[in-house]
């Protein structure tokens, strides 16, 4: 067969969508930011390992224009067509499926992602989609799905169709698999690695997942209501590959040319201490510390000083942490699990053992006022102005209910959402969508700012020493003036049009 991973083309008012490997779409003016995405890569490799025809199409971080994308994805003449889609592109997915399927009549359409999950049978029932793959290890119900088309095997568990009636059917939900250690590395070359990174990663960053779901230790896993991937697609759950898994596919990539590697499971592996000693223990037999750099997601309420010890001297440079909130009631709202002064004490540990941070924040919350807002921003700014070096950085956000998740239905049963709670569009960040007493984008903006504070500036500066961090801050600025333009006052809204 001929199968092809694809993202469309889609801009609104010159700005394009995160869509790729984003728990938080919107869309930015930013082009440093060019996520790489990892299941559909999974996927990609899959159907290849098959020994199907794969083309990898990135009309997104391509910079592809609609003619272009499409020339050449129908001179590929696919047979099966799998599109990630989320909640703000699901109605510029839909409107594109009608054209493809009238362009390529003999093609088969599969949607993925958090939002059909929660619905698959609303696209089936709004667009011309052939197929719907629900859950988060669609990288291997697509190989499953690809067999079915062959005559292989039935219709794989996790896909929804339409049934004799015309009404969507399904055989069930498909389990999460086990064992990741099975999947194959991720085909590189076909899936194009180099094309992607963002401001605060090198050149050249490949990026990977040690796992799937986000662990707390002990047996614990996160319940963030916010966080749509944990409850649609990892069913609130962790997994982990083995450390050997792992430092394989990074002495791979080293191979590659790779400088560092990004680690976009949702807490990395840091929560199972004896993973992390083995993993150490298996990068030094190596030799592998310090010819590649690493970074990580991480929470604040699982460092400290002996684990970041570990990790500084196992190679790690950066740790991506959420903040979302700085105060403790609103932790507890979230179900975030963590106080906020151990999220403080878990940043000081990671800066005092020499390693950087990337502090991630959100405004927006309903029940916040003005100065439970301002306690998030002192909180973002005592943090990232400590023993702040050369790395160190922050980002913000407003906060998304997306459809389905925890925080979406209490909204939805609360009455917090200004307008049609499934009019999808104005779920991309560029409007006000829920009800708040603050101005959220004011704060988003004045939070983002904080990397220009003086001290902060100064003290980054005095920690610069080689030509690629200097290409690194560049890249850093130009990112952060696109992130800014993303809130500023003018053409906030539905006036910025849509394309």
């Amino acid at each position: 067969m001929r199968a092809a991973v694809v993202y469309p083309p889609v801009t609104r008012d010159g700005r394009y969508p995160l869509l790729s490997q984003n728990r938080h779409l919107k869309f930015s003016h930013s082009l440093q930011v060019r996520i790489f995405p990892l299941v559909p890569a999974h996927a990609a490799t899959n159907l290849k390992a098959d020994g199907h025809e794969v083309l990898w199409l990135d009309g997104i971080n391509g910079r592809m224009d609609a003619e272009g994308f499409d020339r050449e994805l129908e001179g590929f003449r696919p047979d099966l067509v799998l599109m990630e889609t989320k909640a703000p592109v699901l109605p510029d997915h839909w409107d594109y499926l009608r054209r493809a399927k009238a362009r390529m009549p003999s093609a088969r359409f599969a949607l993925a992602g958090d939002h059909v999950s929660y619905f698959p049978g609303e696209s089936l029932r709004a667009c011309p989609v052939d197929f719907v793959l629900t859950g988060g290890d669609y990288d291997l119900t697509v190989r499953e799905l690809a067999a079915h088309l062959e005559g292989k095997g039935p219709l794989p568990l996790g896909v929804w169709w339409r049934g004799a009636s015309g009404e969507p059917a399904t055989r069930g939900p498909r389990p999460l698999d086990a064992d990741l250690d099975r999947l194959p590395f991720i085909d590189r070359g076909l899936t194009r690695w180099r094309m992607y990174g963002e401001a605060y990663l090198p050149r050249d960053t490949a990026y990977i997942l040690s796992g799937r779901g986000c662990g707390l230790g002990g047996g614990r896993v996160s319940t963030c209501t916010f966080c749509v991937w944990q409850h649609a697609l990892w069913e609130r759950t962790a997994r982990l590959r083995s450390p050997a898994g792992v430092v394989d596919e990074i002495e791979t990539l080293a191979g590659l040319g790779a400088r560092e590697v990004f680690d976009d499971n949702e807490t990395g592996p840091i929560y199972d201490r004896a993973w992390m000693a083995e993993f150490h223990r298996l990068m030094k037999a190596r030799r592998l510390i310090g010819k590649v750099a690493l970074s990580t997601n991480a929470r604040g309420d699982l460092l400290d000083a002996d684990l970041a010890g570990l990790m500084r001297d196992t190679g790690y440079r950066l740790l991506k942490v959420g903040i979302e909130a700085g105060d403790d009631e609103s932790l507890r709202h979230l179900a975030k699990l963590e106080g906020l002064e151990r999220i403080k004490a878990g940043v000081r540990a990671a800066r005092d053992r020499g390693l950087v941070t990337l502090l991630t924040t959100m405004v927006g919350y309903p029940w916040q006022d003005e100065a439970g807002v301002r306690r998030t921003y002192e909180t973002a700014r005592e943090l990232l102005l400590y023993r702040p070096r050369f790395g160190d950085c922050l980002q913000a956000s407003v906060v998304v209910p997306y459809p389905g998740s925890p925080l979406w239905r209490e909204a939805v049963a609360k009455g917090w959402f200004v307008g049609d709670p499934v009019d999808y569009g104005r779920y991309d960040m560029a409007e006000d969508l829920l009800t708040c007493p603050v101005d959220r984008r004011a704060w988003v903006r004045r939070l983002w700012s904080l990397n220009l504070h003086p001290y902060f500036l100064v003290r980054s500066l005095m920690t610069l020493r080689t030509r690629s961090q200097w290409d690194l801050a560049w890249r850093g600025f130009l990112s952060l003036s696109g992130h800014v333009r993303d809130y500023r006052p003018a053409g906030f809204g539905r006036a910025a049009g849509r394309a």
